[in-house]
């Protein structure tokens, strides 16, 4: 995040009003709702779990071994919980 210089962006008018709350502190103005990114969006992080749960689902529906929870939680180093929260989800 960039520190920019109020009287530099900001109109006389606007600054003048800002001013009557803070005066030499900093302060954070957020990004609309509409505009935020959701998590793992900017690093892919989110499509790769989601594919990755996919294909544990997948895995699950076609495996025919009784303990096929505990097989796809050491494949993917995840807890049993964790798993089964996975593969039991829609």
């Amino acid at each position: 995040m960039k520190c920019l210089k109020a009287d530099n962006i900001l109109p006389k008018d606007l600054l003048a009003a800002v001013q009557k709350y803070v005066q030499g502190g900093l302060l954070y103005i957020p990004k609309p709702k509409e505009s935020r990114k959701k998590w793992g969006e900017n690093s892919g992080y989110r499509s790769y779990v989601e594919e990755r749960n996919n294909t544990m689902r997948m895995k699950f529906l076609t495996s025919n071994i009784t303990n096929s929870i505990d097989n796809l939680a050491d494949e993917y180093n995840l807890a049993v919980e964790t798993v089964k929260k996975i593969v039991y989800s829609k």
